[in-house]
């Protein structure tokens, strides 16, 4: 198993790598207003601490030389799993996708799967442990896909996208807290759902929005 998550970690790796150099060439240079660096804290003070995340109030002078007071929300950060049922399809795969109640958005969302990662967990291998615990699935390829920030005014959460190829059915152990409707859907009939307005999570529209412009820029060249 250590053998194979080290085979999984240097291929995601690699593939990382590729995207990366792939950006680089594409990317167009963002206008630049002549403020960068960091905010210095003068100090800093923790406001709420619960299990998921911690709330702390920052005096702070930002590169902008202005001194304000923020609040933030931090989070050890997220690991989120796209992941592609290919076999039969490269064209129009299979995404594996869930349902489950947000009280936060207070309904139910059609999502791919997530997690919080632990403190110092590597994300590829909370990846791996979040798909296989909500899912059953195991992937034999992974790779990762992007790395955003869901609300940077106050949220201080990245969540890094892996795609998750090769899978391997199993089955799930979800949290007592977690339940979990799960579904193989098209990767088509996604895109045709987020154009009509039935997706509404941040993450799942990122990642299936980017895998299928990626997957249209593979099938050109």
């Amino acid at each position: 198993m250590v053998a194979k998550a080290k085979r999984a970690s240097s291929d995601a790796e690699a593939n990382s790598e590729k995207i990366n150099r792939r950006r680089k060439k594409t990317a167009k240079e963002p206008v630049r207003h002549g403020v960068s660096g960091s905010a210095k804290v003068l100090s800093s003070k923790i406001v709420y601490d619960g299990p998921l995340f911690r709330v702390v109030q920052d005096q702070v002078i930002e590169p902008g030389g202005k001194e304000r007071t923020r609040d933030v929300v931090r989070h050890n950060g997220s690991a989120v799993i796209l992941a592609v049922d290919n076999s039969k399809s490269k064209k129009d795969p299979w995404i594996v996708m869930e349902r489950q109640y947000r009280h936060a958005a207070s309904r139910f969302l059609w999502e791919v799967p997530a997690g919080k990662l632990d403190a110092g967990e590597d994300p590829l291998a909370g990846a791996q442990r979040e798909l296989e615990e909500e899912t059953g699935y195991r992937a034999k390829k992974w790779s990762e896909l992007v790395e955003y920030y869901a609300s940077p005014g106050f949220l201080g959460e990245s969540m890094k996208v892996f795609l998750a190829e090769g899978l391997i059915p199993g089955d799930a152990r979800p949290e007592d807290d977690e339940l979990i409707e799960l579904r193989l859907v098209r990767l088509s009939q996604v895109l045709e759902i987020i154009e009509h307005g039935g997706i509404m999570d941040g993450k799942t529209l990122s990642s299936v929005l980017l895998y299928a412009r990626l997957l249209e820029e593979k099938r050109r060249k």
